[in-house]
């Protein structure tokens, strides 16, 4: 076990784990089915993560990102973020994190571990480089994890007023099935909606009817409670 996973598992704590365990839907048929827990908040990890991220290698990161353990997983994710920030004047090794990230999806396998990591990688790379990858994954991932990675990406977009890829993404995911796309596609466009509230009115106008209820709560929870009532109010439509 290498330093930084000994570091975070010393942190563990039982009650909050049971606690954890319930919130992230571990139990059968639930999204986060057979993930375990340590019990750790995640100022917590944070703070162990930043004393000790230095000391972790590739092969560090590998193990952290093998893990059973959620917040350890957790942990390999932010180390992998922080060595991506500070490789800022060298894009080859940026271009290494990057590419790890992505050859490790697998580990990114519930919604806290995409919504702390993707856009800080991805989203700060794929906004000097071709986002197709962002669409290849929200059209085509396999696990509703790598579709979130897709629209939840955009979120560094966003924070340099660039709108486009959003609106772009939440299209391709609006009418996916499963209620954790709902919530994310609904908060990126409620942060589109931030920088332009106009557009997204004119997003929401020809799509209101038939997207799913919770993403447009999430889209319009920003607007004041009668212009929210008003766009719940129009009759809804088949998808």
């Amino acid at each position: 076990m290498n330093e930084l996973m000994q570091r975070v598992v010393a942190r563990a704590d039982a009650a909050q784990a049971a606690n954890m365990s319930r919130f992230f839907k571990t139990g059968p048929g639930q999204y986060g089915e057979g993930d375990r827990f340590l019990g750790i908040k995640v100022p917590v990890t944070r703070s162990v993560v930043k004393e000790h991220w230095k000391e972790s290698g590739w092969d560090d990161l590998e193990e952290c990102l093998a893990s059973e353990w959620h917040e350890v997983r957790l942990a390999g994710l932010l180390a992998l973020a922080q060595r991506f920030h500070h490789a800022k004047k060298d894009p080859d090794e940026q271009q290494k994190c990057v590419d790890f990230y992505l050859a490790h999806l697998p580990a990114v396998n519930n919604w806290d571990l995409v919504d702390l990591s993707c856009y800080e990688i991805l989203g700060t790379w794929f906004l000097t480089h071709d986002a197709a990858p962002l669409y290849t994954l929200a059209r085509e991932g396999r696990t509703i994890w790598e579709q979130r990675i897709g629209i939840v990406s955009t979120m560094m977009f966003l924070r340099h007023g660039r709108l486009d890829d959003t609106y772009a993404i939440a299209d391709i995911l609006l009418h996916h099935p499963h209620n954790l796309i709902h919530k994310a596609v609904g908060w990126l466009l409620r942060e589109a909606g931030k920088r332009d509230p106009q557009r997204l009115r004119q997003y929401l106008e020809p799509r209101c009817a038939t997207m799913p209820r919770t993403t447009l709560r999430y889209a319009i929870e920003k607007f004041t409670p009668a212009e929210r009532k008003a766009w719940l109010n129009i009759p809804r439509l088949p998808a």
